[in-house]
């Protein structure tokens, strides 16, 4: 059986307005907004960008069988050199989505440009492919189900029309949340590049929520939802390709954000609990009590003594003093260990929150 489709151009030919599309658009519509809300009474939203990202980066790189275990994940951002090559492709993963967003909130636009920059982290030294031969297989089997444009130029075509999918509305005036799934289809199917192609397009999956300004930053993150639902997943984007099943593929990827969102809001109430009793309890028992502190040991589940110098700007021997002391406290808000020469001091509660997600 042949395995070579013809992909067609942006928008797709296909009924939108559907009973069972807008069914699941309105499920998805609306605990999208709960989230947006509830992540507006976090104070500083980089927190969340900072760690639930990380744990996006490991999800992602797992739907490629690229496993970690949370600790190095998060070790990994403190000591990088000493850790495992999949803990360090998390971390470049989390890098690349953090530099498309800063790409969005500047300009307004995703441009094919700017894919290859976020690609180029990703998976460096893998670009638009020129040579012939790519082909995508069953993760099980291991046999060849699909392949994907092998002409350079039909690939820079593909690409220039995705781009004005991406940014002109107008173009297909359909909600954002429906283009988001067609939006991944096609780039998972033109599979542009020789390496990185899954873990770019979940990326992409975030940051165009962000431009349609669904959301206003990048924490709602579905590759937990491919992981456990991985065999419905590449059903569904080849049945896309050979059966043309839009409906049943839009739906799907709409309840993932529905799912997604709910477990999401319930990660982001809980850090805002344990930030709020973090903060009462340092204020009760310690005069350094900071806000600024606050965030630090919340962004960094794995703190040290440089990141109060840099970010609070205090000499180290006064980070020394405020970190020990919460290590001290009978509360037990850090947890010091030692990797190598080195003091860490662990947010524990936290990670607990975040690995649970």
């Amino acid at each position: 059986m042949s395995t070579e489709f013809k992909i067609q151009f942006l928008p797709p030919q296909f009924e939108v307005e559907n009973i069972a599309i807008l069914k699941a658009l309105n499920a998805a519509s609306r605990a999208l907004g709960e989230l947006r809300g509830e992540i507006k009474k976090i104070p500083n939203s980089q927190i969340l960008i900072d760690t639930i990202a990380l744990q996006e980066a490991k999800d992602s790189n797992e739907v490629e069988n690229i496993v970690t275990t949370d600790d190095e994940l998060y070790q990994s951002s403190v000591e990088f050199e000493n850790v495992s090559q999949a803990a360090k492709e998390a971390q470049s993963y989390a890098s690349a989505l953090k530099l498309g967003f800063s790409i969005i909130k500047k300009n307004g636009i995703l441009t094919t440009n700017d894919i290859k920059k976020i690609q180029e982290i990703v998976s460096p030294n893998h670009p638009v492919r020129k040579v012939p031969g790519t082909v995508l297989k069953n993760p099980k089997t291991q046999e060849v189900v699909f392949t994907p444009p092998q002409n350079h130029l039909e690939i820079i075509k593909l690409l220039e029309n995705l781009e004005i999918y991406i940014n002109d509305n107008a173009f297909h005036d359909v909600d954002g949340l429906i283009k988001m799934p067609i939006i991944h289809y096609q780039f998972e199917s033109i599979h542009p590049f020789y390496d990185g192609n899954g873990r770019t397009g979940r990326i992409l999956n975030m940051l165009y929520l962000v431009h349609q300004q669904l959301l206003d930053i990048p924490v709602l993150y579905l590759s937990s939802y491919i992981i456990k639902n991985k065999s419905d997943y590449y059903r569904l984007l080849q049945e896309v390709r050979t059966e043309n099943k839009w409906e049943e593929w839009i739906v799907w990827m709409l309840k993932g954000v529905e799912i997604t969102a709910k477990d999401t809001i319930v990660v982001v109430n809980n850090i805002k609990l344990l930030m709020d009793e973090y903060k009462q309890k340092i204020r009760a028992n310690h005069k350094f009590y900071n806000h600024d502190l606050i965030n630090i040991i919340f962004k960094h589940p794995y703190t040290k003594y440089d990141f109060l110098e840099r970010e609070l700007k205090i000499h180290r021997h006064t980070a020394r003093t405020y970190l020990n002391a919460l290590s001290e406290d009978e509360n037990k808000f850090l947890t010091k260990i030692k990797i190598g020469k080195s003091n860490y001091f662990i947010n524990e509660r936290l990670l607990q929150i975040l690995k649970k997600r």
